[in-house]
């Protein structure tokens, strides 16, 4: 009997247009002799909705409200160790159980639902779901916990500083002085919770440094200013595993045509080496890159090294993809960041190694149901009888 799966995509992030390419792309990869495939779109109004559309890229060029009239509503809910998806509205009589999940594999990005706050949702119904736990996806979303997590690892990371936007309004001169003390530019400016390069901007000196913190406040409360790295090399690299046994990928160079490289090169441009894909509908697959990266056999195996004692540190679960810095005069490296679920699942950094994506996504599988088993085996309850001694003393001057 086949697994069922149910894919869940979308969103309320700014890269809810990127997960849905990420999402339909590997649903056309699965294998199909041992899953059955449910894809779940869900809105960025927090609405889950399934149907034949729903897994149709050429539904969603015609606009989502045209979309949601070829769909179906859901809502969730678990019984036994499955995810039940039922009709919304439900009907008066009748059964309104319309799918049964076996798994959930949520292939999103950003703020809100790639942050733990949809695998808290899902944790609650005690399905199984594929990649990152709780505490593991919101470690990985937040870029200043992530860096602190790594330094106290013994990790290489780069100086930085964190600033919420309602303090910096209150003295900005004070937090630009402390910048250009304590790092110095040029810097590099991001949202502490964002991804795809969205809020990102590189600062020279004191005036661009404010622009670049008045940019990324557009679009988060929070701002980390790290110190930026001249001859930028910039090197990625995959994990799959989880806390006991985790492998990396082959290493990638992205190319990048500006300072930074932007989310338009990312999603929208596609690209021109080998390994891209032809543009549309192909996520990060279609980026321009090199693979494997221009470094050194020796350079290679500390990436991978690294990127696996990074995975571990966060105490990842499924696949990641670790991106890196490197001074290209100097050779030092130092961790930027983990992508806790990557676009197009780093599948392409796989293929080299001989691992084609259905292996990747039956491995990522495995590893929700390897995690699932071992916390059944864990005691959450036991017995104290405390309800039946509780006592408030009346209700006289009692407070609740």
């Amino acid at each position: 009997m086949k697994i069922k799966v149910g894919v869940l995509f979308g969103g309320k992030s700014v890269e809810h247009e990127v997960s849905i390419i990420s999402a339909l792309q590997a649903c056309q990869s699965f294998d199909r002799e041992k899953y059955d495939i449910v894809p779940i779109y869900m809105t960025r109004e927090n609405t889950f909705h399934i149907g034949e559309a729903v897994g149709k890229i050429e539904c969603y060029k015609a606009g989502i409200p045209a979309l949601l009239k070829q769909s179906q509503q859901v809502t969730f809910s678990g019984k036994d160790g499955r995810l039940l998806l039922e009709r919304y509205p439900a009907k008066k009589f009748g059964n309104n159980v319309l799918e049964t999940i076996d798994v959930v594999f949520p292939i999103v990005h950003g703020t809100n639902v790639e942050d733990g706050t949809l695998q808290g949702y899902l944790k609650t119904f005690g399905v199984p779901f594929v990649g990152c736990d709780v505490l593991a996806s919101a470690v990985g979303m937040d870029k200043y916990v992530m860096k602190t997590v790594w330094m106290a690892s013994g990790l290489p990371v780069l100086p930085c500083l964190r600033i919420d936007h309602k303090h910096y309004l209150n003295d900005t001169e004070a937090f630009l002085d402390r910048v250009e003390k304590e790092i110095g530019c040029p810097v590099i400016v991001k949202p502490v919770n964002l991804g795809s390069s969205v809020g990102i901007r590189k600062a020279d000196d004191r005036e661009e440094l404010a622009d670049a913190l008045d940019y990324a406040f557009q679009y988060a409360g929070k701002v980390l200013v790290e110190r930026a790295v001249q001859n930028l090399k910039e090197i990625n690299c995959s994990i799959i595993g989880d806390y006991e046994e985790a492998e990396a990928s082959e290493c990638e160079e992205p190319v990048s045509n500006d300072r930074i490289l932007t989310y338009e090169e990312k999603y929208l441009q596609g690209g021109n080496s080998k390994k891209a894909g032809s543009g549309e509908g192909e996520g990060m697959a279609s980026l321009s890159r090199k693979i494997p990266a221009d470094i050194t056999p020796e350079e290679r195996e500390k990436i991978r090294t690294l990127a696996v004692e990074a995975y571990q540190a966060l105490d990842c679960c499924g696949l990641s993809r670790i991106d890196f810095m490197m001074d290209s005069v100097t050779r030092e490296v130092w961790l930027n960041e983990i992508n806790t679920i990557p676009g197009s699942l780093s599948f392409y950094l796989w293929e080299p190694l001989g691992v084609p994506y259905k292996d990747v996504l039956t491995r990522m599988i495995n590893l929700a149901f390897k995690r699932e088993r071992e916390v059944g085996e864990i005691t959450y309850s036991f017995d104290t009888n405390i309800l039946a001694g509780a006592s408030f003393g009346g209700t006289k001057g009692s407070k609740l």
